[in-house]
């Protein structure tokens, strides 16, 4: 797998572990963002990789109590697409605040992402390269 170029959206960018270039099982990823107004770090780890196939990200620190994120590949037309399965646990409020806040929030951050991550593919220099 590999780490992508930073989100301008949310000023997301890697700020340690792997921050470019490809990511492996077991190694580290520590990212900042912006969301609510507030900047936010999340150190995620691979805990599982299948290349090509499958691979899961998991908050080893972050401000959620829980976060793993599922991104499954699968055939599709000439290409692939990719299914993203999220299971979390809110940091305060617990379910009230995941299905009425953060789950509605995830889903449309992640439609936005993997719409970003599409442009960065089909763009000159492809995937995780710069075209400066």
């Amino acid at each position: 797998m590999r780490t992508s170029r930073p989100w301008p959206r949310r000023r997301e960018r890697a700020i340690g572990g792997v921050t470019a270039g490809s990511i492996g099982l077991g190694e580290t990823v520590t990212w900042r963002a912006w969301h609510f107004g507030v900047p936010w770090t999340m150190t995620s780890a691979i805990t599982e990789l299948e290349e090509g196939v499958r691979f899961v990200d998991e908050q080893m620190r972050g401000p959620f109590r829980l976060f793993r994120h599922v991104h499954v590949f699968e055939p599709h037309g000439t290409g692939s697409r990719m299914i993203d399965e999220i299971e979390l646990a809110a940091p305060v409020l617990g379910a009230i605040a995941e299905r009425l806040v953060l789950v509605p929030y995830l889903r449309r951050l992640i439609r936005r992402r993997n719409a970003h991550l599409l442009r960065q593919l089909s763009a000159p220099g492809g995937w995780g390269e710069r075209a400066d």
